[in-house]
């Protein structure tokens, strides 16, 4: 089929508009944190201090009636106020922050019509290069950000990095990684293009969320410790290390299942295409080593515990993995996979 150029038009105006739509939600997300007061939970504990804490955690305990369902209904009610309100006190930086999150909302709309154009454009799903690809990553991990908007109370504090890294993810792309609309090379019609690199795309999205909440967690506990005091005010204004710490595996424990399956599906693919389920190509190795380290990050974590930096360090070596998969192998070396179009 030849290329729809009227739908591609309408893709790369619909991309070039979100990103104008991100870049406003990323300096209104700033202004939120600049304008915003010291969330409740740091102003409450700076006036309170620990002696008054003592007696409510005795009074709750009474409450829930002692033993474990007490520290389970400790852990719950931490939880809850450990989620910041970046904004504070001031109705100036939550109403921006109400802006900020519009505006997010309204550059994934246009962000996924940018998508959507691209793949009627070529008649084929939209992700069969480096540029289409990062579109769609940066949409999952839009994506992903707004369903935790949805479901989730206080986790506007993650809007300002995930606002960056989308802008500029797609940005690259836009610039960068651009190419013209074209047909599928042979090795690629195949139904298992929508199967495979969907989870693929999917993955990438939620783990770069993970990064966020992982790099957070690593800056807050610094913090915690008096090693940043320059950022101890803005960091005030996260989530404790600790549910950093939790939001972090909560995301990689939901999505390794989808990467597992992201694997598979390639391996069945290969067999159909290639005529071997796998040959070690660059792109195969790589998808394995992410998965080896995220399926150590989370064994360390179920069988010995595993918490803070030292679970940090290797969630963020398998994100490493992940990019250079993504960037390195596509760029650098070549293979069977070699479907940049740069």
């Amino acid at each position: 089929m030849t290329i729809n150029e009227t739908f591609a038009h309408y893709s790369n105006l619909f991309i070039a508009l979100a990103l104008v739509a991100y870049a406003v939600a990323f300096f209104a997300y700033c202004a939120e944190w600049a304008f915003g007061s010291r969330s409740r939970l740091g102003a409450k504990a700076a006036a309170v201090g620990h002696q008054a804490a003592a007696p409510a955690v005795e009074r709750v305990l009474e409450t829930a009636g002692g033993g474990s369902s007490g520290v389970t209904v400790l852990t719950r009610i931490a939880d809850e106020q450990e989620e910041p309100t970046i904004a504070g006190s001031s109705l100036r930086a939550e109403a921006i922050g109400r802006f900020a999150v519009m505006a997010t909302v309204i550059g994934f709309a246009l962000h996924a019509a940018g998508v959507l154009f691209r793949g009627l454009a070529a008649h084929r799903v939209p992700w069969a290069n480096m540029y289409e690809f990062s579109c769609a990553a940066a949409l999952a991990m839009a994506f992903a950000y707004v369903v935790l908007l949805a479901t989730r109370r206080r986790v506007r504090w993650l809007g300002l990095p995930v606002t960056f890294i989308v802008l500029l993810t797609l940005g690259l792309a836009y610039t960068v990684l651009y190419t013209d609309a074209e047909e599928l090379v042979p090795a690629l019609h195949s139904y298992w293009l929508y199967i495979h690199v969907t989870a693929a795309v999917l993955s990438t999205g939620a783990f770069g969320v993970a990064t966020v909440a992982t790099v957070l967690y690593l800056l807050k506990s610094a913090s915690e410790e008096g090693k940043l005091p320059r950022l101890s005010g803005a960091l005030e204004r996260v989530p404790s290390s600790g549910a950093l710490d939790r939001t972090a595996y909560r995301v990689i424990a939901f999505i390794f299942p989808l990467w597992t399956f992201a694997v598979i599906a390639g391996a069945i693919w290969a067999e159909k295409a290639w005529g071997r389920y796998w040959g070690w190509d660059p792109k195969e190795t790589w998808s394995f080593i992410v998965w080896v380290i995220y399926a150590a990050y989370l064994h360390a974590r179920a069988t010995h515990g595993w918490k803070g930096r030292a679970a940090a360090w290797i969630a963020l070596a398998a994100f490493a993995c992940v990019m250079f998969n993504y960037f390195g192998v596509n760029t650098l070396l070549t293979g069977k996979h070699s479907y940049a179009g740069l």
